[in-house]
């Protein structure tokens, strides 16, 4: 990358601060990272459509159309290299026909009809793991077949380039649920993932061994190579 490459500035999508450490963990310090929480006045975007390409595409442009014509934005983001970085992700469950799906971290709140409340918010972590593991306290091991799934969405806030919006990066980790939570690390349902070809649960592997197998650590190595391609990133050492 040349040495005039104005700084890449990534606003995250996100008041998450685990996902925002995975994703400085694989896209490198030469980005300037900005999330939510830099922004708390921004409005949130209903998760509504069904499916996680639909949500994070969602997400990312209407937080980029929001700071278009911001007061200060020049100051708050600076440079023309500037992109919102909005992601859906969730654990799809085979013996559950997908679910909890896109309602992941509301799994807990869902009603009868597979629905969360109207205007509810996500429901405690704990929460949606005891659900998950309550709703499969019958089914064996061979079918808590499961898989994560992560859809990027990455929108450029300012021209002079607004083709680049809307590209899509997808990862997916296969595993399976374990009868019971495990490790104290990570986040979400991460404590009941196995994933394929290990005996450790997400929680238990530490966030260098995840972020190398995760979706999201998939989903960010494309991201990555993408952005590399059109020279926002410098090579990595392995590329």
């Amino acid at each position: 990358m040349p040495q005039t490459m104005p700084q890449l500035t990534m606003l995250v999508a996100t008041r998450n601060a685990h996902k925002v450490q995975e994703i400085q963990a694989i896209l490198g310090d030469t980005v300037r990272y900005l999330s939510l929480r830099d922004f708390p006045e921004a409005p949130a975007a209903a998760e509504d459509e069904p499916t996680f390409a639909g949500n994070a595409a969602k997400k990312a442009r209407e937080l980029a159309r929001w700071l278009q014509g911001r007061p200060g934005m020049e100051f708050r983001i600076p440079g023309v290299n500037a992109y919102v970085l909005a992601d859906d992700s969730g654990l799809e469950v085979d013996a559950l026909q997908g679910a909890p799906g896109v309602h992941s971290a509301r799994f807990a709140l869902l009603d009868k009809s597979g629905r969360p409340p109207a205007g509810s918010g996500n429901a405690p972590d704990a929460e949606n793991n005891a659900r998950l593991l309550q709703l499969l306290q019958d089914v064996p091991q061979e079918r808590r077949t499961a898989r994560f799934r992560c859809v990027l969405s990455l929108v450029r806030v300012k021209p002079p380039q607004p083709a680049l919006a809307g590209q899509l990066f997808e990862g997916v980790c296969e595993g399976r649920i374990d009868q019971s939570a495990r490790g104290t690390g990570g986040f979400g349902y991460d404590p009941l993932f196995i994933p394929a070809g290990h005996a450790r649960s997400f929680a238990q592997l530490g966030a260098e061994e995840k972020n190398r197998i995760s979706h999201r650590a998939q989903a960010l190595a494309r991201l990555r190579q993408w952005l590399t391609s059109i020279g926002q990133l410098p090579p990595s050492h392995h590329e």
